[in-house]
């Protein structure tokens, strides 16, 4: 396991777009765009039962999380590693991550069925570029 360094922590930490590289079964790249966080030194997103990611995860768990400071575009970071895929406390991070996005307590997007999952991800390679 490779460890995030501070730097690479403080960008994860900003309310920053990120977005998440998985693959599809045909091996071609699928990105979304997700809300990131870090929790010790793992990189969370979450995501809907059923959305494309979290199929393709299930299938093949590589992944790669990447954010770009969007005022300095030389500030970047890049995670890969194998995705752990979490439903436990799923609701919990995803209004945690809509408070750290939206200034809100509770996620307001939810449908009235929708099953939560967080995307745990343990950095097994990890690139920052701390600016220009």
């Amino acid at each position: 396991m490779t460890t995030l360094s501070d730097g690479a922590k403080a960008l994860l930490t900003e309310a920053f777009p990120g977005w998440a590289t998985v693959l599809r079964p045909d091996g071609s790249l699928h990105n979304t765009v997700v809300w990131v966080d870090v929790d010790g030194d793992d990189v969370i997103f979450n995501t809907a039962v059923g959305r494309a990611k979290e199929r393709y995860l299930r299938a093949d768990p590589r992944v790669s999380v990447s954010m770009v400071d969007p005022n300095d575009a030389f500030r970047t970071v890049s995670v890969s590693g194998q995705a752990r895929l979490e439903e436990e406390g799923a609701d919990d991070v995803i209004d945690r991550l809509a408070h750290k996005y939206l200034g809100v307590d509770r996620y307001p997007y939810r449908s009235a069925d929708e099953r939560r999952i967080t995307v745990r991800v343990r950095p097994e390679h990890v690139l920052f570029t701390p600016g220009g």
